[in-house]
């Protein structure tokens, strides 16, 4: 007899290859983008930019790590990873930022402590 898994863990969202959102987003939880999002993503995890995702449009996370392409702001209030896959230009505001070689980096940065972000469901 099969036995039911039940994950108590921290869940993730994830934004598949293909899918397209426009509009904003608020996540409690950790966020990965692979398909693309035009609008605001405000998440109190980590938010991921895989290699084939795109984002457009503003962000503040806890951290992340981005690998596909960001056109917009990002707020960060740890960590921000940009891997050799990603393309970024906007505004960068973060505590700690790390860019690997070959990354590509087109905008100002502002490094320092952040507050962290609050998500706020709008009512």
């Amino acid at each position: 007899m099969a036995k039911e898994v039940i994950n108590n863990g921290v869940g993730h969202n994830v934004l598949a290859s293909g899918t397209i959102v426009k509009g904003d987003i608020i996540a409690e939880s950790d966020f990965r983008i692979d398909g693309t999002v035009e609008g605001t993503l405000k998440c109190s995890g980590r938010v991921v930019i895989g290699p084939s995702g795109k984002l457009e449009g503003e962000v503040q996370c806890a951290n992340a790590e981005i690998m596909g392409m960001l056109n917009g702001n990002i707020v960060v209030s740890d960590t921000l990873s940009l891997k050799s896959t990603a393309k970024v230009s906007g505004d960068v505001k973060t505590k700690v930022l790390v860019i690997e070689p070959k990354a590509i980096f087109s905008g100002t940065c502002d490094m320092g402590p952040i507050a962290k972000p609050s998500v706020e469901s709008k009512k």
